[in-house]
């Protein structure tokens, strides 16, 4: 019996101390969860204006104004070719002389002038050459060499059928080439053709410019700017800052470390580059890097750029 109570004793101290164990824990105090605020990294640029000329941009090929080709007065052999190319000539200068080789017959050496200034751009035979006087008809002459007047240049493109009501005599044009990335070169409209190409439905135009110094080379093929109006100063950003909701374009801009939706009318793209006709104004902080992220209000912190 005395066991018993000894065990019965036992059982309700343990009894006791669960029982005061777990009230200590229910009373305990829960751990207390710290929210840490949203903010969004982000990129920014200013807004600003930029000058802007509304243009058709075309490729062509460069061509001398003139090119002649030169052939003998008489049949013959070529005895001696006294140019050699890109040299200059000048207008009744000799450029070849012929031997006429008739057998039993002795004559002088006959000279093949040049009937225009000009530079070589092709010697198209060699010494020792039996050529052909163009007297006896052109399928029976044979060239000597090609003379181009390159002081002046043309550059012949191919306009695309919807864009001939913009073209005109006289429009200004601005020629950019690979061999000077860093200069530019203007010349006008010469010559519009009024027939379409029935398989391409483009027309041949050409603008002529000056090459004094002889920069420009026929066989290049220069980026034309055709110049259609007036320059302006408009409000451009980059197309890649731009969301779209349904019909609705958007961007963000950063205001007093907050980030601020803002709907957009937008014009034309070019070249990656909207022109935007309201919904920001030059100075806003644009958000670059990290719009997709943001919602209106959202704190940001401005990781490149300028924002406010």
């Amino acid at each position: 019996m005395k066991k018993l109570v000894g065990v019965l004793v036992v059982i309700l101290v343990i009894a006791l101390v669960v029982f005061v164990m777990m009230m200590a824990f229910r009373h305990k105090k829960a751990p207390v969860t710290q929210v840490t605020e949203r903010v969004i990294p982000v990129e920014v640029q200013l807004v600003q204006r930029s000058p802007y000329t509304p243009v058709l941009n075309y490729t062509g090929e460069i061509k001398s104004i003139e090119e002649v080709l030169i052939y003998p007065r008489v049949s013959g052999k070529v005895a001696e070719m006294k140019i050699r190319e890109g040299s200059m000539v000048r207008k009744n200068q000799v450029v070849a002389l012929i031997d006429r080789d008739i057998p039993g017959l002795e004559f002088e050496l006959a000279e093949t002038i040049s009937p225009v200034d000009g530079v070589v751009g092709k010697v198209l035979v060699d010494k020792g050459a039996e050529v052909g006087s163009a007297s006896q008809g052109p399928a029976m002459g044979t060239p000597l060499a090609q003379i181009l007047n390159m002081d002046s240049v043309k550059i012949v493109i191919q306009v695309l059928e919807q864009d001939l009501p913009r073209i005109r005599l006289g429009q200004k044009a601005r020629i950019r080439v690979d061999a000077y990335p860093d200069r530019e070169f203007y010349g006008a409209v010469t010559l519009v053709s009024p027939t379409l190409n029935n398989l391409t439905r483009t027309a041949s135009a050409e603008i002529t410019m000056p090459n004094r110094n002889h920069l420009l080379r026929p066989g290049m093929f220069p980026d034309i700017d055709l110049i259609l109006g007036e320059t302006q100063n408009l409000v451009f950003i980059p197309r890649y800052t731009i969301l779209t909701e349904g019909n609705k374009q958007k961007v963000y801009v950063v205001v007093n470390g907050k980030a601020q939706e803002r709907q957009l009318e937008t014009g034309f793209t070019d070249r990656n580059l909207t022109y935007i006709k309201s919904g920001v104004s030059p100075k806003d902080s644009l958000v670059t890097s990290g719009q997709s992220q943001l919602k209106p209000g959202d704190k940001v912190r401005v990781v490149k750029g300028e924002g406010s």
